[in-house]
């Protein structure tokens, strides 16, 4: 019964990626990679399976527990929060480029709630065991505010090398 959740994101990413490589396309090794990203993120986030920086482990049965007091933004775990959610920010503002980078805060506090309220349900229905955290809610905003940040600043890069003239050598 714990083991629900991964069957339905390997279900889901399986079918995914049949479609990716049936339909074809341009990007098709885009997608996949996408796809890959966000099938290990689902299975790091809403399964059992566990990452504590130097190994995967399996969660104890439970229901985790709920942090919303506490902020705690100097260790290991946030850092890991945010490094985990920085490729959201880059394919967020990469698929929408003229959100602004308040849009993108706001939508890394969505998905950042989204995501703990997701586990806390889980973790009730499938005792997985995943703690719901207000410093995750934080960690998880500011690395897809980070990866926003990087793709709007590539897009001013480019943007002001191809307005320069080009030297013409004497």
């Amino acid at each position: 019964m714990r083991w629900e959740p991964l069957l339905l994101i390997i279900l889901m990413a399986g079918l995914s990626g049949l479609l990716i490589v049936a339909t074809g396309g341009k990007h098709r090794w885009f997608a996949l990679l996408v796809l890959s990203y966000l099938t290990g993120l689902a299975a790091i986030l809403f399964t059992p399976i566990s990452f504590d920086g130097t190994g995967i482990y399996i969660m104890p049965i439970g229901i985790g527990r709920v942090n919303l007091t506490n902020l705690d933004v100097f260790n290991l775990g946030f850092l890991e929060n945010i490094i985990l959610t920085i490729p959201l920010g880059l394919l967020l503002k990469w698929a929408l480029p003229k959100l602004s980078l308040f849009g993108v805060g706001f939508c890394g506090l969505f998905v950042g709630s989204s995501v703990e309220t997701i586990q806390y349900v889980l973790s009730h229905h499938w005792l997985i065991n995943r703690s719901s955290d207000i410093n995750d809610v934080l960690a998880n905003a500011l690395g897809i505010v980070i990866g926003g940040l990087a793709v709007a600043a590539f897009y001013r890069l480019t943007a002001s090398h191809r307005q320069r003239p080009e030297r013409v050598a004497a």
